[in-house]
């Protein structure tokens, strides 16, 4: 329920309701207070368009938003959490989940140098999505006619897994793979990279990953290769999960981005950064 629905619901002011709200979610948080972390899952937010960035870390194990904030996504930014949790705290988390973003693994390294680093598989898999993407545009751009019209509107079909496609998705995906062999290929590609974070143990890993790599060898998959380099220069961060102690549950921070997704689109009084921070923190914790 919305500020205004429940304004409407009670015969309130909008703005009385709101502080109401504010003063309800700032008892939740003196009620739950934050205890040292083991596994922490850093993300960024995007507040507005015009890259205007917030931090969020959240306790993985404990399924909640531990910190928000920051003035971007900057090393200098997520070094504030560090400094808000306290060396007590911070000497506590054994690993760190985060996207392949430089500033954040800095600012770890340093901050908490014992840590281990994972980089969340949902953003490694975003990455080689928006290199299939690439190529999907390249042979539409490529192509002309009837075998342009195949490829026409198909980006969600693409990108999708196939059992998340409903049966005419199928019927598209099926026909657009049989017309292109370049897509067919990528797409195969694109669907086995996911057994990489099946193998326990790092030399399985590093076999499948070689293997995978060396199929791109005469597909001319650009995009792939870069996408290649990228996981090479990573590759640490990205094996890390095949240690039994880093078996985490990688889908809550992405759970919790589409939670913080929804928040945004209700407007939950978005231009005041307090009440959102207010709401994020408080969007797992149990009612009082």
């Amino acid at each position: 329920m919305t500020i205004q629905d429940a304004a409407k619901e009670l015969k309130l002011d909008w703005h009385t309701v709101k502080a109401l709200d504010k003063e309800y979610m700032e008892k939740q948080l003196l009620q739950s207070p934050v205890a040292a972390p083991r596994v922490i899952g850093i993300d960024e937010v995007s507040l507005r368009k015009g890259h205007t960035y917030r931090i969020v870390v959240s306790d993985l194990e404990r399924h909640r938003p531990i910190w928000f904030g920051g003035k971007d996504r900057s090393e200098d930014s997520l070094d504030m959490f560090y400094g808000c949790l306290g060396a007590k705290k911070a000497n506590k988390i054994q690993l760190a989940v985060m996207d392949m973003w430089k500033a954040f693994s800095k600012s770890t390294k340093k901050n908490i140098p014992h840590a281990a680093i994972l980089y969340d598989k949902f953003h490694v898999i975003r990455h080689l999505g928006e290199a299939l993407d690439k190529i999907r545009k390249e042979e539409y751009a490529r192509l002309s006619g009837k075998d342009r019209t195949y490829i026409k509107g198909q980006k969600y079909t693409l990108l999708s897994n196939r059992e998340n496609l409903a049966l005419d998705g199928r019927k598209a995906l099926k026909k657009l793979l049989a017309a292109n062999k370049r897509l067919n290929a990528a797409y195969l590609l694109k669907e086995s990279f996911g057994q990489l974070w099946n193998y326990q143990t790092e030399g399985w890993a590093r076999k499948f990953f070689d293997n995978w790599k060396g199929a791109l060898k005469w597909q001319k998959l650009k995009p792939y290769e870069r996408f290649a380099e990228m996981i090479e220069r990573h590759w640490d961060g990205i094996a890390a999960y095949c240690r039994p102690e880093n078996k985490v549950s990688l889908g809550f921070v992405e759970g919790l981005n589409n939670k913080i997704r929804v928040i945004q689109r209700r407007a939950y009084g978005l231009r005041d950064e307090e009440y959102l921070r207010l709401k994020i923190l408080t969007c797992m914790l149990k009612e009082i």
